[in-house]
């Protein structure tokens, strides 16, 4: 890849440390940063700085490694701190343990001069001198680190504008997307969240000159997120205030609504928070939602519709990732033909169901316990952009049947009867509408999700999606028990998706 530079100028020790915070937000495994400069030009300041992010332990003890050679860390990413100062011989570097840490981890090196020619291709290399009472930066690496770096400090100056320019960041989480989020604190306020949503790569065309993204009507950029934001915040709900936003750039400074979830501290679901969760989203579905949602004055945010394209390619995820996966061969064309075939007259079935908003992914990674709030407020909701117009019975099932816990069959019964309980959902007419689109979408949804936490680790290296494949196997089984599935069961028996080892 082409090597690129940045310049940077550091007026303090205080901006030192902030350049730590940027660099340890995009580190990410595999990276090696090699810290050049004179004795006392801050080299040992700002690794300090970087190790303490990411450990997110601002009073962590980070000696320097001058007389041990390395010191390893266990952080979001762990890292190992190299001061190659003493190094006898550059063969020792692998005696130090770097290609294996590198495996596992990342590396930050302290003069990396000493052993030239034996350190990764792929360095970051970070050169500070001093300027007069402040340092002078010189950032150079290929054309992909490099690109996480100018995100990083985009960053920054987007806090310095909102007015934090001295906030400390720290890594909070990443999600099945291109987005992730940080913890903002300042002083001594409530800490913020920042997400960081560039806009979603369109990827190469796969139907009709259309990418996925396109044809299940994903969210390309924050625009979505800001108008079901403000949307939902009209309409008396609990998502969470935006305090700054740069559309352009994709940044959010956002309330933090609490890190309490609908799960207990050993994974199992709180029976009491699920079924208040039900009632909530019956709430929301009896709102009135019109097509288009005003994000500005002058920018407006279309809701699409939840359409037989969308759901098709998200089943399809199934035939294309989890069967191969699964059961190690490709389906065959009459197995294709039979497939959408069934989905198509499902999926049909679905124009009888209520059409409203779809948030498409309520579910606990999404919902926030406010135990010192009354009503619906003690629910905060998030991750709402990818939200549509289709059929109601989507996000009860996407609560029902959780992709990320283990719901028994009583609870999901009990989820369902709040919810039809909390929208006058009595007549056996109405029952019957909703449970068979309830059936279709668990089904539909269940079935995207198998091929797409496969796809998230064959395609996107993201292996612990996998552990969830038995839990959403048994989801889709469960679904299908519902007699309008029958011939979809019979078709999964027989391509063994029920006795297939996950």
């Amino acid at each position: 890849m082409a090597k690129t530079e940045l310049r940077l100028d550091l007026p303090d020790e205080a901006a030192t440390n902030r350049l730590g915070e940027d660099i340890a937000a995009i580190l990410a495994k595999g990276d090696t940063i090699a810290l050049k400069g004179n004795l006392g030009a801050g080299k040992t300041t700002l690794a300090r700085a970087l190790i303490r992010a990411l450990a997110a332990d601002p009073a962590l003890e980070v000696p320097s490694p001058t007389f041990t050679l390395v010191q390893a860390y266990e952080a979001r990413v762990p890292i190992l701190h190299f001061d190659l100062y003493r190094l006898g011989n550059p063969d020792e570097l692998e005696e130090l343990g770097l290609d294996e840490g590198l495996e596992n981890g990342g590396a930050l090196i302290e003069w990396p001069e000493r052993a030239e020619g034996l350190l990764p291709g792929n360095l970051l290399t970070v050169e500070i001198d001093t300027a007069g009472s402040g340092r002078s930066v010189r950032i150079s690496g290929d054309d992909e680190a490099l690109g996480r770096i100018r995100r990083s400090l985009a960053i920054r100056r987007f806090l310095d504008r909102s007015g934090l320019p001295h906030a400390h960041r720290r890594y909070l989480l990443g999600d099945a997307s291109v987005r992730a989020y940080e913890t903002i604190t300042f002083n001594a306020k409530s800490p913020l969240i920042l997400m960081n949503a560039p806009r979603r790569p369109l990827g190469p065309p796969i139907r009709d000159g259309k990418t996925y993204g396109e044809i299940a009507h994903l969210a390309p950029s924050i625009v979505a997120f800001v108008a079901m934001d403000r949307a939902l915040r009209e309409r008396g709900f609990a998502a969470p205030e935006i305090h700054a936003q740069d559309l352009d750039k994709g940044l959010l400074l956002l309330e933090n609504l609490g890190h309490t979830g609908i799960i207990g501290q050993d994974g199992s679901p709180i029976r009491e928070r699920y079924l208040a969760s039900a009632a909530l989203l019956a709430a929301i579905h009896a709102c009135d939602w019109p097509a288009e949602l005003e994000v500005t004055k002058d920018v407006l945010h279309r809701l699409p519709p939840y359409d037989r394209d969308a759901m098709m390619i998200e089943v399809e995820l199934f035939l294309d990732w989890f069967m191969p996966f699964a059961s190690g061969r490709n389906a065959s064309d009459a197995e294709r033909a039979e497939f959408h075939a069934l989905w198509n007259g499902l999926i049909g079935k679905l124009t009888k169901s209520e059409p409203g908003i779809v948030l498409r992914d309520f579910h606990s990674p999404n919902i926030i316990w406010r135990a010192k709030r009354k009503g619906h407020d003690r629910l905060g909701i998030i991750d709402f952009q990818d939200a549509l117009i289709g059929p109601s019975a989507y996000d009860v099932a996407s609560l029902a049947f959780d992709a990320r816990i283990d719901i028994d069959p009583g609870l999901s019964r009990e989820v369902v009867d709040a919810y039809r309980q909390a929208r006058g959902i009595s007549s056996s007419a109405e029952r019957a509408r909703f449970d068979e689109a309830f059936a279709i979408t668990a089904a539909q949804r269940n079935t995207k999700i198998l091929g797409l936490f496969v796809r998230l680790d064959r395609r996107d290296g993201k292996p612990h999606y996998l552990r969830h494949l038995p839990r959403i196997r048994d989801y889709v089984m469960r679904a299908l028990d519902h007699p309008v599935m029958g011939p979809l069961r019979d078709f999964y028996l027989r391509v063994g998706l029920a006795g297939v080892t996950l």
